[in-house]
C-alpha cells in the first residue's frame, strides 16, 4: 500500500509574494498555555492570519514576529515557522522554521509539534526518524490535533515504525474521525467494512462514509454512493447514488466517471442519455477505466453522437472541440438527444469499486486556494 501522510498545516494559504526581513525565533523558555496572547501593540489577535489567508505573506510575517516577541505568542510562533518552511514571503529556510515551531512546542502548541513531526518524517531540514515522528504525531494527537491523531493511527495499521495494532489505529482514528477529519472518517469507515480491529458493522461503515461524503472526501463518497446505490447498509435510493456519483465524478474521480455513465446509459437513477454516458466513459477512459459493456454502447452512436460526446470531453480538459463527421445514410438508433431514449440491455447495477486492503488516505492537500484545481467539466457540463 503507498504510504501517504497528511503533511501540511491547515494554514496553508494562496500564493506567493516577494521576500521580506528574517526575524529571528524568540529564545526558548517555560511552556505556557498554546491560547494565544493578546498583542501588546493592539493588534487584533487574528489579523496575521488574515493577512495570511490572503496571500499578504509579508504582512503576515511582520503581524505574527510582533505578536510572537511582544505576547509570547505560540500561535503567531507557529505561523512564522510555516512562513520559513514553506517559503512564503521569505527565503524557505527549514533551519529558521524548526526553531520556530520548536519554540511553539515548547509552550505547548499542538499544531507546532504536528509541523515539526512532518519535518522529521520527510527528512526535511534534519535526518529522517520515523520513530522521532511517531513521538510526536503523539504528543500533538494528545494535545487535540486530528491530523496527528489520524496519522499516529496510519502508523499503527502500517505497523513500520512501531508494532502494527489495529486496534490502536481504530482508537487514533476514532479520535480524529470524532472532529471531522475526512480522511480519519474513511480509514475508521473501512476498518468497519472489513472488521480490521473493530467488529465488522456494515451500518457503522456507511455513517461514516455519509459524513466523509458530507465533508467532501471524494473516495468516500463513490463508496458511500455504490452503497446506497445497492441498498447496502442503507435504504436502497438509484436518485440519491446517482447525485452522490456525479458529485465525485465532477471532483475528476474514475470510478464515479463510470459509474455514472453507468448509470446514464441505462437509465437508472438518471434519465436516459447515452451521449453523456458516451462523454463520461470516454472521460473516465483518457484517466485508465476503460469498460467493455460501454464501449459496446459507444459502438451503437451515431459519428454525430459519438463527436458530441468527444466535444464534451474536449470542452471539460480545456480542448477545442473538433467538427462534426458528416451525417451517414443509414439511420442511428434512438438517443435521449434524438427524440427519446434507445431500448437496451439494462445492465447490472454498477459493480462495487475493489474494496481497498486497507485505508487509503488522500494525498498530501495542496494549499488552500494554490493547488492543482479538481479536474473535469464545470457542474453546469452535465444534467
Amino acid at each position: 500500500m503507498a504510504r501517504r501522510l497528511l503533511t501540511l498545516l491547515a494554514l496553508l494559504a494562496l500564493a506567493t509574494p516577494a521576500g521580506a526581513q528574517q526575524p529571528a525565533p524568540p529564545a526558548g523558555g517555560s511552556p505556557t498555555p498554546s491560547a494565544p496572547a493578546p498583542a501588546a501593540s493592539g493588534v487584533p489577535t487574528d489579523a496575521a492570519y488574515a493577512a495570511y489567508q490572503r496571500g499578504r505573506y509579508v504582512t503576515a510575517l511582520n503581524l505574527a514576529v510582533a505578536r510572537a516577541n511582544q505576547g509570547n505568542d505560540a500561535v503567531a510562533m507557529t505561523l512564522v515557522g510555516e512562513l520559513y518552511s514553506q517559503g512564503f514571503g521569505l527565503p524557505q529556510d527549514l533551519a529558521k522554521a524548526h526553531q520556530w515551531y520548536r519554540a511553539a512546542a515548547d509552550r505547548g502548541n499542538a499544531d507546532a509539534l504536528f509541523a515539526l513531526a512532518v519535518l522529521k518524517l520527510q527528512g526535511r531540514g534534519e535526518t529522517a526518524d520515523k520513530r522521532g515522528a511517531f513521538d510526536l504525531f503523539r504528543q500533538a494527537a494528545e494535545k487535540g490535533n486530528p491530523v496527528a491523531a489520524y496519522n499516529l493511527g496510519l502508523l499503527f495499521f502500517e505497523g513500520d515504525v512501531v508494532p502494527r495494532d489495529l486496534s490502536a489505529a481504530a482508537e487514533w482514528f476514532r479520535r480524529a474521525a470524532d472532529r471531522d477529519q475526512p480522511d480519519a472518517l474513511y480509514a475508521l469507515a473501512t476498518l468497519y467494512r472489513d472488521g480490521n480491529g473493530v467488529p465488522r458493522d456494515i451500518g457503522e461503515t456507511a455513517r461514516l462514509l455519509q459524513r466523509a461524503t458530507l465533508l467532501d472526501h471524494t473516495v468516500a463518497t463513490v463508496e458511500y454512493a455504490i452503497m446506497v446505490f445497492n441498498g447496502s447498509g442503507v435504504p436502497k435510493n438509484e436518485e440519491e447514488a446517482a447525485r452522490l456519483f456525479r458529485k465525485a465524478a465532477l471532483a475528476g474521480n474514475a470510478i464515479a466517471q463510470n459509474r455514472l455513465a453507468r448509470i446514464l446509459s441505462a437509465g437508472r437513477g438518471l434519465p436516459q442519455d447515452k451521449v453523456m454516458a458516451a462523454a463520461w466513459h470516454l472521460y473516465a477512459k483518457q484517466q485508465g477505466l476503460n469498460d467493455d459493456y460501454l464501449e459496446q454502447m459507444l459502438a451503437t452512436l451515431t459519428p454525430e453522437e459519438r463527436t458530441t460526446a468527444e466535444n464534451k470531453v474536449r470542452l471539460w480538459t480545456g480542448r477545442a472541440p473538433v467538427a462534426a463527421a458528416p451525417a451517414t445514410a443509414s439511420p442511428a438508433p434512438a438517443s435521449s438527444t434524438q427524440g427519446g431514449p434507445a431500448k437496451s440491455p439494462t445492465p447490472a447495477s454498477p459493480p462495487a469499486a475493489p474494496a481497498p486492503a486497507s485505508p487509503r488516505p488522500s494525498a498530501p492537500s495542496a494549499p488552500a486556494g494554490n493547488g492543482a484545481q479538481p479536474s473535469g467539466p464545470a457542474s453546469s457540463a452535465s444534467p
